[in-house]
């Protein structure tokens, strides 16, 4: 022992500034890795007594895309995964493609569904939502100036907010999807001064109802600024296409606990639980193969298979966070439906199952 420490005292004392930096910050990483894994334990603690719920973002459009039916891709949702808990959208410009005219016909049966089944709903609202190009704007508004059309936009969301908030199933709003991540999707703003307008404003029409506000993806960092949401979401992606670098599949290395610690430094700060709005479980491509197209599967395995959603699945649930929404679930039916591969769909089921035993 006495030789191992004066070794180190020697390479300390002997090793030049660099050596000294790099034990610093090997110290530092150290320090903050116990740190972190401590606290996420003491979250899981928090969160050990209740129910683990996993629910699916579900996006008629999206399910029209793969050519399928919507209403039965949602019904099979419901009775033959047993899903009670979905994310719905509410896309500006499907809604209100002509100014002050109101189409509500898809999200209106999305929401009896929803109802008759016993289910809950988290309804996204605002300009950011799930699914590309992330900002949903009708073609009126595109040449409007920001003055005008985060104006027109708040009236829109009144009207879906007064249309659904005597749901019996709607249990929250999801306030623009991951709205400071600027990198991803074609959005004219990202300025904190409209998402805290916005989240004073929905609160003074439904302050019943919670609202959920998303970190963007992998981020560090303390949700300490405004607003302050009723509940916080983050999204995990861990298979991704590299087109910048690599020209390769990308796996993140963090473990599952790194997002327990996000959901623990929240709970402190400002007493929030946190969710997991998108758990990736759906395939991530190379530019030219499509989601949509059967000859492509073989690329989309490499992705995603059915082992790996099991592991994606295992994953998002050691993470301790008790409320779990996947993301993806109308392709896994696509491929049960149009490709005659259930396996997707097969692995799924049986996860949500083991939960809703549990």
């Amino acid at each position: 022992m006495a030789k191992t420490v004066g070794s180190c005292s020697h390479f300390i004392k002997n090793g030049g500034w660099f050596r000294k930096v790099w034990l610093a910050l090997l110290t530092i990483a150290l320090l903050w890795v116990i740190f972190a894994f401590s606290t996420a334990q003491w979250y899981k603690s928090t969160q050990s007594d209740k129910p683990l719920k996993y629910g699916i973002t579900f996006i008629a459009p999206y399910a029209s895309f793969f050519e399928l039916d919507p209403k039965e891709t949602l019904q099979a949702m419901i009775d033959d995964l047993g899903v009670r808990q979905y994310r719905f959208v509410s896309y500006w410009n499907v809604h209100e493609r002509e100014r002050g005219t109101y189409n509500f016909e898809e999200l209106d049966w999305q929401f009896k569904m929803a109802e008759e089944s016993g289910s809950k709903v988290s309804l996204a609202i605002g300009l950011r939502q799930p699914r590309w190009p992330e900002c949903h704007m009708p073609e009126w508004a595109m040449d409007l100036p920001m003055s005008v059309w985060a104006e027109e936009l708040k009236d829109y969301m009144a009207v879906v907010i007064d249309r659904y908030r005597d749901s019996p199933a709607l249990e929250s709003y999801q306030l623009e999807n991951e709205f400071f991540l600027d990198v991803f999707g074609i959005c004219p703003d990202h300025s904190r001064e409209r998402l805290v307008d916005e989240y004073n404003f929905v609160k003074s029409i439904d302050s019943e109802h919670p609202i959920i506000i998303s970190r963007s993806n992998n981020a560090l960092g303390i949700p300490i600024n405004e607003p302050q949401p009723d509940v916080s979401a983050v999204s995990i992606y861990k298979r991704v296409w590299d087109k910048t670098i690599t020209k390769r599949y990308l796996e993140y290395p963090f473990p599952s606990w790194f997002y327990t610690h996000l959901a623990a430094m929240g709970k402190i700060v400002n007493g929030n639980d946190m969710i997991i709005h998108e758990l990736q479980t759906e395939a991530w491509l190379p530019e030219g193969f499509n989601m949509n197209n059967i000859d492509h599967i073989p690329e989309m395995e490499k992705s995603l298979n059915a082992e790996r959603l099991a592991d994606r699945l295992e994953y998002g649930r050691a993470t301790g966070i008790r409320e779990i929404y996947v993301w993806g679930a109308e392709w896994w039916y696509w491929q049960k439906e149009k490709a005659d591969k259930p396996d997707l769909w097969e692995a799924a089921r049986e996860e949500i199952m083991r939960a809703s035993n549990n």
